[in-house]
C-alpha cells in the first residue's frame, strides 16, 4: 500500500520561504514520476512542479525561478524548496506519484495514481 505524507507546510509573509517535504512508503521515490501541486479555494488543482526518473524537471510559468523540485533516495523523500513566496501561493500543496514510469516530467494531474493528503500554504503580504 502506497503512503504519501506531506509536511514542511505553514505560514510565512510575503518574500519568506519554506521546504516542503513528501515521504513515501510502500513506493520508491526517483524510479518513476512525482510532482508537487497545489489547490486553492475555489480554484482547480494545478501543477506547479514535477520530476521524471531520470531527474528532468517541469515547473509551472508562475513558479518558476522560485521554486524547486527534488528527490533524495536514500530518504525516500521528495521536497519542494519554495523561495520568494507571495500571497498567490496560498494552497493546499499535494505530493502525488505515478504507478508507471513517466517521462517527461508532467503537470497534470490524470497521469499520477497516488497522492497525499495534503499540507496547507499561507504567505501573508
Amino acid at each position: 500500500q502506497v503512503q504519501l505524507v506531506e509536511s514542511g507546510g505553514g505560514s510565512v509573509q510575503a518574500g519568506g520561504s519554506l521546504r516542503l517535504s513528501c515521504g513515501a512508503s510502500g513506493y520508491t521515490v526517483g524510479t518513476r514520476g512525482m510532482a508537487w501541486f497545489r489547490q486553492a479555494p475555489g480554484e482547480e488543482r494545478e501543477g506547479v512542479a514535477a520530476i521524471d526518473a531520470r531527474g528532468s524537471t517541469e515547473y509551472a510559468d508562475s513558479v518558476k525561478g522560485r521554486f524547486t523540485i527534488s528527490k533524495d533516495k536514500a530518504k525516500n523523500t521528495l521536497y519542494l524548496q519554495m523561495n520568494s513566496l507571495k500571497p498567490e501561493d496560498t494552497a493546499v500543496y499535494y505530493c502525488t506519484a505515478s504507478a508507471v514510469l513517466l517521462s517527461p516530467p508532467l503537470l497534470v494531474p490524470g497521469p499520477y495514481n497516488y497522492w497525499g493528503q495534503g499540507t496547507q500554504v499561507t504567505v501573508s503580504s
